[in-house]
């Protein structure tokens, strides 16, 4: 048995399959890729136990369809340093032998059909359908807002929430949050499901950055997910997931607009000075200017930047993290963002200035106490 296909083709399937599998498994097979060929289509899948990815590439010879598993760590650093070229994997005397323009392995390989069988989706079905493009940029800025909390799984994962106004995509640590309505993707019958954050990271390196379609399929527990020639299959996290409407302030009146990269440029420089467990930046805000103070009195650190904005407001003392708003402005991809606040105790609202084409984006942050 015996088939041929892209070296440098199979190596970029193998080190996307790669992120799935765990570095520890619970069955040591979890550790192996597994190929298939149909015809002139190999199937590749990888799997951790809860999310399994199977993904395709052309053949451009093969003699039989059949299948066997593989290491992964193996095949991967034996294959990924090859230049464009045939590469053939041939059956020999119970080995795996692959030949390639100047040389050649043999690696042993195990039975395939010892590999957990992938968990359809079935019963009670709902669907989604989004654009690449929307749901990776969508995940990519909200992945780092889900919380590390054992005591609140549903919070460790990003909530996809249709409804008869939008599809909205949310993600929050309680401290800070991200919402995004996709507007006009709506549904008579509320749907929704938690992404866990693994599956959401995995996509996240995978979809395409194009307007290709991605499916959705999903039921209490699992999702499929189908985008070009690869499907992800993974468990969904279970429970009930919080009104995040309800803690979204609505009146928030005074509105800073303000370069986005000066601002995170300049919390980049003083944060260095704030305090290393709180990381407490104060913003104090008037008359078209923003000061950003930060001071560790244990070491007799201080720092202190000033910038322009415009800002339609009262006078005001605010403190924030400063790592958090590092992270909050890191994941737009807009020249000028707004912030809106209320007062010093309510969250602060950071929007893009300008709003991309079919969808609201929002981030909040909660403020920290600040002595005057």
């Amino acid at each position: 048995m015996r088939f041929t296909l892209s070296s440098t083709a199979l190596s970029s399937k193998l080190s996307a399959l790669a992120r799935v599998i765990n570095s520890k498994n619970s069955l040591p097979i979890l550790s192996d890729f597994v190929f298939q060929t149909e015809d002139t289509t190999l199937r590749l899948t990888a799997s951790d136990g809860e999310n399994t990815v199977v993904t395709s590439v052309e053949l451009t010879e093969s003699d039989a369809n059949w299948s066997f598993a593989i290491n992964s760590s193996t095949i991967l650093e034996a294959t990924k340093s090859l230049a464009e070229q045939p590469i053939t994997f041939e059956l020999v005397d119970g080995r795996l032998k692959i030949t390639y323009l100047n040389g050649m392995f043999m690696l042993p390989i195990e039975n395939s059909s010892e590999y957990p069988i992938v968990q359809k989706v079935e019963g009670e079905c709902s669907t989604i359908v989004l654009k690449s493009s929307v749901l990776a940029e969508n995940i990519g800025r909200s992945v780092f807002a889900t919380a590390q909390d054992n005591l609140r799984p549903v919070m460790g994962g990003i909530y996809f929430d249709l409804t008869q106004e939008c599809l909205s995509i949310v993600a929050s640590d309680g401290h800070k949050l991200v919402r995004t309505n996709i507007l006009g993707l709506t549904s008579e019958t509320p749907k929704s499901f938690v992404l866990a954050k693994k599956p959401a990271t995995l996509l996240n390196v995978m979809l395409e950055k194009d307007d290709t379609d991605v499916n959705i399929k999903f039921n209490e527990n699992k999702a499929q997910i189908t985008f070009g020639e690869t499907v992800l299959t993974c468990s969904l996290i279970e429970g009930r997931y919080p009104n995040y409407n309800t803690v979204i302030p609505q009146n928030n009146n005074n509105e800073i607009v303000i370069d986005r990269q000066a601002l995170l440029s300049a919390i980049k420089r003083v944060v260095p000075f704030a305090n290393s467990a709180s990381n407490l930046i104060r913003f104090h805000i008037e008359n078209g200017n923003i000061r950003l103070d930060a001071e560790d009195v244990d070491f007799a650190k201080t720092a202190t930047e000033q910038l322009a904005c415009d800002y339609n407001g009262m006078p005001m003392s605010i403190g924030f993290k400063g790592t958090a708003f590092i992270d909050i402005l890191s994941n737009f991809n807009c020249d000028e963002i707004m912030i809106k606040l209320a007062d010093p105790s309510r969250a602060g609202l950071v929007l893009p200035a300008e709003q991309p084409e079919g969808q609201e984006v929002l981030m909040l942050l909660m403020p920290m106490l600040i002595s005057e």
